[in-house]
C-alpha cells in the first residue's frame, strides 16, 4: 500500500539534496529489526531508504546507537571500491536523522539469499561468490590500515553485537561466562581489517553478478574471522530449518571455507581459522540463548541440539572449521 513517508525522512531527503520539493509516494519495506526501511518513488526512479532505531525490535531491551548509519555508509563506499557491485549505490547519508539512502535493487533480479536457502536453493558456489567477495573486501581494507581511524566502533560493535551475542549468552549458562568473556576479549584486541559484522544471508542478495551486502550497522576496524564465523554459523542452523538440506548446506558452509582461507593475506590463515572456530559454537548458542534468536528454531528438541554441540565446542574448542561442521553434523543425524 502506497503511503506518504515519514516527515523526518522527507526532511532527511531534503537535507541530501534528492527530495527537491516532490510531492513523494513509498512503501515501508518488511524485515528490519534495527531500521526503519521505505521504498520511494524519487522523480528520478525508486531508491531505498534506511533510518536507523535507537531501540531494535526485539523482545529484549537491545539500545543501539544511531550513529552507527555513519559507519555503514562508510563501509559502503569503502567495500563498493574493494568489490564493485558488492553493495548498493550510495546515493545519500544524513547523520541527524541516522538515514541512509541507497539504489533500489528489486527483488526479481536480487532474491534475499535466506529466502532461496528457505525454498531449498543451496548453491554452494554462490557460497564460495560470498566468502570470495569478503574476503577481498577483508584483504583490501587490512591494507589500508590507515582505514582504522574511520571506524572508532568498538563500543557500537559491542553494544550491537558481543553484549546481546556472547555476554547475553553467558548470563544464560553461567558455566560458560568465562569462557565467552574470553571470546569477547579475544575478539576486541584483534585488529586487522574492515568488518561488515551482520553477515548473514538476509542480508546477502544473490545479483545477477555476485552477492551484494546490505546492512553494514556494526561496521567496525577488527577482527574479520567474525565476518566469516558469523555467516556460516546460518549456514547449519538453517539444516534445522530445512533438514532435507541438511547435506547441502553443509556443502555451501565447505564451500565458503575453501574459498576464504587461501586468500587470507595479513596473518597465517592457520590462525584466522582458528579464531573463526572458536566463535562459532558460541555464536551457535547465541542464537538460541542470546538477545536475538533465530526465528524458525521453534521446537525445543532443536534448541537443545543446539546447545548440546555448542556447549561441548565451546568446553574444547576445536581449531579446524571442518571439525565444527563436522560436530554439528554428528548432532544433527543422531
Amino acid at each position: 500500500m502506497r503511503k506518504t513517508p515519514p516527515a523526518d525522512i522527507l526532511a532527511a531527503l531534503e537535507r541530501m539534496g534528492l527530495l527537491n520539493g516532490a510531492t513523494l509516494s513509498g512503501e515501508p519495506l518488511a524485515g528490519g529489526v534495527s531500521s526503519d526501511i521505505w521504498r520511494i518513488d524519487l522523480p528520478f526512479g525508486p531508491v531505498c531508504i534506511k533510518r536507523a532505531l535507537a531501540k531494535l525490535r526485539v523482545s529484549a531491551d537491545w539500545q543501539a546507537p544511531v550513529e552507527r548509519n555513519t559507519y555503514e555508509a562508510r563501509w559502503m563506499r569503502i567495500a563498493g571500491e574493494a568489490v564493485p557491485g558488492a553493495t548498493p549505490a550510495l546515493l545519500g547519508q544524513d547523520e541527524v536523522t541516522g538515514t541512509l539512502a541507497m539504489s533500489y535493487l528489486p527483488a526479481e533480479q536480487y532474491p534475499v539469499w535466506k529466502a532461496l536457502l528457505r525454498d531449498g536453493h543451496t548453491e554452494p558456489a554462490f557460497a564460495a561468490a560470498v566468502a570470495c567477495a569478503l574476503c577481498e573486501i577483508h584483504r583490501a581494507t587490512a591494507a589500508r590500515p590507515d582505514l582504522a581511524g574511520a571506524f572508532p566502533t568498538d563500543d557500537i560493535f559491542f553494544d550491537i553485537r558481543l553484549e546481546p551475542y556472547l555476554r547475553q549468552t553467558g548470563r544464560a549458562h553461567p558455566d560458560l561466562a568465562e569462557r565467552m568473556q574470553a571470546l569477547i576479549e579475544t575478539t576486541l584486541r584483534t585488529k586487522h581489517a574492515l568488518v561488515h559484522g551482520d553477515v548473514s544471508p538476509k542480508n546477502i542478495l544473490r545479483g545477477p553478478d555476485g552477492p551484494v551486502f546490505l546492512d553494514a550497522e556494526c561496521a567496525w576496524w577488527g577482527d574479520p574471522a567474525f565476518d566469516l564465523a558469523f555467516c556460516q554459523n546460518h549456514l547449519l542452523l538453517k539444516s534445522l530449518w530445512v533438514p532435507s538440506k541438511r547435506e547441502a548446506l553443509l556443502a555451501c558452509f565447505e564451500a565458503m571455507t575453501i574459498a576464504y582461507l587461501p586468500r587470507v593475506s595479513w596473518e597465517p590463515a592457520a590462525a584466522f581459522e582458528a579464531r573463526a572456530a572458536h566463535l562459532l559454537p558460541a555464536l551457535l548458542l547465541a542464537r538460541v540463548d542470546g538477545k536475538s534468536p533465530v526465528e524458525y528454531i521453534t521446537e525445543d528438541a532443536d534448541r537443545d541440539k543446539v546447545r548440546r554441540v555448542a556447549r561441548r565446542l565451546i568446553v574444547n574448542p576445536p581449531d579446524l572449521l571442518a571439525n565444527v561442521a563436522q560436530a554439528w553434523n554428528e548432532e544433527i543425524v543422531r
